[in-house]
């Protein structure tokens, strides 16, 4: 059993460090939920600015788009055109997305001050990346009201989880301690 233990250190400390911090960042996440009242349709402050970035990059391409809380869920309605497309919920804001992603990078850790750095720039990307998303879903949807489920359920998917697992190849090629035993 030591022998085991020895030759699958790397990946044990790996693991360990991963579900170490999503469950912590988990966690401190559904604190933060925690104190929005679901049961009287309220969203967190993060999807509500998630929804209203969203809105504003059609505003600058001179789209007519507007958002208003949805009354019968905790959600907000993004409308486009007058006419209503999509509800943002707390799953649209990404931060999830984000906690796989930072739980990653700090697994497989580098120096402290490249591996905050890349935290930060990373959750960035993703960040601007989502809203862009649901910016390009809505206008799709609004076009292409038959390819709602595979544009929702497929393309944007794989757009952002795309993304994430190549920050992810990234880091490890470039800057974490893995990458710099492996290069000599």
């Amino acid at each position: 059993m030591k022998k085991y233990l020895i030759i699958y250190k790397p990946f044990l400390l790996f693991l360990g460090k991963f579900l170490l911090t999503y469950l912590l960042l988990t966690f401190v996440y559904e604190c933060y939920l925690s104190q929005f009242n679901v049961d009287k349709f309220e969203v967190d402050g993060f999807t509500q600015l998630v929804a209203k970035q969203s809105k504003d990059v059609l505003l600058v391409f001179n789209q007519n788009a507007f958002i208003v809380p949805n009354i019968n869920e905790s959600s907000v309605n993004f409308f486009f055109n007058q006419k209503h497309m999509v509800r943002i919920v707390e799953g649209c804001n990404a931060l999830s997305v984000i906690i796989l992603f930072m739980s990653f990078i700090i697994a497989f850790s580098g120096k402290a001050r490249t591996t905050i750095l890349f935290i930060i720039g990373g959750s960035l990307l993703i960040h601007i990346l989502n809203v862009l998303r649901i910016s390009a879903l809505c206008v799709l949807i609004y076009y292409f009201p038959k390819q709602q489920h595979f544009l929702h359920g497929v393309v944007f998917p794989l757009f952002i989880y795309g993304v994430v697992f190549l920050l992810w190849i990234i880091w490890v090629n470039k800057f974490s301690l893995y990458a710099k035993k492996t290069v000599k």
